[in-house]
């Protein structure tokens, strides 16, 4: 039998007619402060928010997400399956440039979604399930199963890191581990290095060149035009001068300020302050599963048997309309929700009871270091819970302040403390990030190849396997709920809640999208 489906909305018929550069826009320079620091360039080399949208604002994805989660063409006027499922053929758009100039083809592509995958754990699942992948014609890529994928848009189309961004097949073909040498895409803005001040400003203008999709804007998705002349990430640790900044104007927009400024804020004509991401943050403390004492599996299930979240969140925001509680592993309000587990393993035990199970799983003093972001506003308070609970568990924690650029390079340390390691973490993971099995890193049990702290655990890798051939939604919800225990059974790292952190930006600004932090669309008066 042979059945052929289309995924192929408005820019299979409109996309030939919408062709055209952006048409020129009033010279507008929209001053952005994020909320850290770019770690990276590379839009694949760090899994941070930050890194991700910079990279959105540069690159542009074969597939978009749409308002709700659904992937969509996006550099593709159409994508087909045929031949039981076994067979995609996504086909460009016509008049796509990179910021150099030269046109996007297929093989740019190929060679994009090969070093993607070899880093992301949604492109190591696509690739092996995937016979052939190569490009038939300059427009054309083709992908050959071994077996149906049909997550394969929701795959190159992810919204959370690491993204599936197209490059130039030159710098594509560098491996993963190598920083790309040249920051060069194909989407709506080109990046500055000129301008690129490290720890002060980064600089992005529009590109005159892109070709926006057809469709309304989603998530992801849609049409991609540009307003604004220029966007400057202005890089401002203090908190207080970044809210003076954009009460003077100073500056257009904060991404997140911390929860003790927002009733000043608030208290500003000239500003809407707004929860735009109704998916929020999902803060976590993540073990290091290599090095004691955190290898210890019954001193990790102690830690986790001791946390209330509650705690946690009361110490980040006085408001409770800004935190939930009682989140598990995926994404509080989303699909894969769910509670099973929560109640049988998180704040079962007393301060004390928790701490004699650590005494008797044998601990024996080894320090704990936590790495500590100082100039993170969601991360430093988690943080700084995590390292009181663990004193008060008896642990003997060595709490280091640092950056959270450092802190992000730091974590990709393998080694003891005695060679720059770390024990713990805080980590506020975006919700979008973990909104199933296929897109979270956090559910993930690896080994080597997982996310920072390394765990392995083989059942819950095989658990995530059985969620991608679950028949339907029921099933992939039951699957999830087991992941969601296993996960809490084997403690790989601590959940605390999810934050719903607001954003403000002044006035002048308008037509700001829901979801992450993203440039197009917006205008400044």
């Amino acid at each position: 039998m042979r059945r052929r489906t289309l995924l192929a909305g408005a820019a299979a018929t409109a996309a030939l007619p919408l062709c055209r550069p952006a048409v020129a826009q009033p010279a507008a320079v929209l001053r952005f402060v994020p909320n850290v620091d770019l770690p990276v360039l590379d839009p694949i080399a760090n899994t941070a928010a930050q890194v991700r949208n910079h990279a959105f604002l540069i690159y542009d994805t074969l597939f978009g997400l749409d308002e709700n989660f659904a992937p969509q063409p996006q550099m593709l006027e159409a994508a087909g399956a045929e031949n039981d499922g076994l067979l995609w053929n996504l086909r460009l758009r016509e008049g796509l440039r990179f910021h150099d100039g030269a046109p996007v083809l297929a093989r740019d592509c190929v060679a994009s979604i090969r070093r993607w995958a070899s880093i992301d754990g949604f492109g190591m699942t696509l690739m092996a399930a995937t016979d052939a992948l190569e490009a038939s014609d300059d427009r054309t890529i083709r992908f050959r199963l071994k077996k149906p994928f049909p997550l394969l848009p929701n795959a190159l189309g992810k919204i959370s890191p690491n993204i599936c961004a197209i490059m130039p097949e030159r710098l594509a073909k560098l491996p993963a581990t190598q920083p790309v040498p040249e920051v060069i895409g194909s989407g709506p803005f080109r990046f500055v290095p000129a301008e690129r001040v490290p720890g002060s400003r980064i600089v992005y203008e529009r590109f005159d060149g892109y070709v926006p999709a057809p469709g309304k804007p989603g998530l992801t998705s849609g049409a991609k035009v540009v307003n604004v002349a220029r966007v400057e990430w202005v890089i401002m640790p203090e908190a207080a001068s970044a809210v003076s900044a954009v009460q003077t104007g100073e500056v257009d927009w904060l991404e997140a300020p911390p929860p003790d400024l927002l009733p000043v804020l608030r208290g500003d004509s000239g500003l809407k302050v707004s929860v735009n991401d109704r998916t929020g943050v999902v803060p976590i403390l993540r073990f290091n599963t290599l090095h004691a004492p955190f290898d210890n599996l019954a001193i990790r299930q102690a830690v986790l048997s001791a946390v209330r979240q509650r705690d946690f969140m009361e110490a980040f925001s006085s408001e409770s309309a800004n935190y939930r509680t009682d989140a598990g592993i995926f994404c509080p309000g989303t699909p894969m929700s769910t509670a099973a587990g929560l109640k049988e393993t998180l704040g079962t035990r007393t301060v004390e009871e928790a701490k004699r199970a650590i005494e008797a799983a044998g601990y024996k003093g080894e320090r704990v270091l936590m790495m500590e972001p100082s100039d993170h506003p969601v991360n430093s308070v988690m943080g700084q819970v995590g390292a009181d609970l663990f004193k008060k568990l008896g642990l003997q924690v060595d709490d280091q302040t640092m950056d959270a650029a450092t802190m992000f390079q730091r974590r990709a340390n393998r080694e003891d403390l005695a060679h720059g390691g770390w024990s713990c973490f805080p980590s506020a993971v975006a919700g979008i990030d973990v909104l199933d099995p296929a897109e979270s890193f956090l559910a993930r049990g690896n080994g080597k190849d997982a996310w920072y702290g390394w765990p392995d655990d083989p059942k819950l890798e095989q658990l995530r396997l059985s969620w991608f051939a679950a028949p339907d939604l029921a099933a992939q919800k039951n699957i999830a709920a087991e992941m969601q225990r296993e996960v809490l059974s084997f403690a790989p790292y601590l959940p605390l809640g999810q934050v719903l952190q607001p954003t403000a930006w002044r006035n002048g600004v308008t037509e700001v999208l829901p979801g992450f932090a993203k440039f197009w669309s917006v205008r400044k008066s």
